[in-house]
């Protein structure tokens, strides 16, 4: 049986793994500010849903 080369990318099914490749520079958002963001961006749907 032949060996494939690069076996895990032919295996992942065109997934590929990005947390491998930090950059300083990338902005960095902690997840409780999403989840803050989400909830006040829903709130506005909201209230302006049941305004209009």
């Amino acid at each position: 049986m032949a060996k494939k080369s690069g076996g895990r990318l032919v295996s992942s099914a065109g997934l590929v793994n990005y947390y491998d490749s930090e950059d300083r520079r990338a902005v960095h958002i902690s997840p409780v500010a999403v989840v803050v963001a989400a909830g006040v961006i829903g709130g506005a749907v909201y209230l302006l849903n049941m305004l209009l």
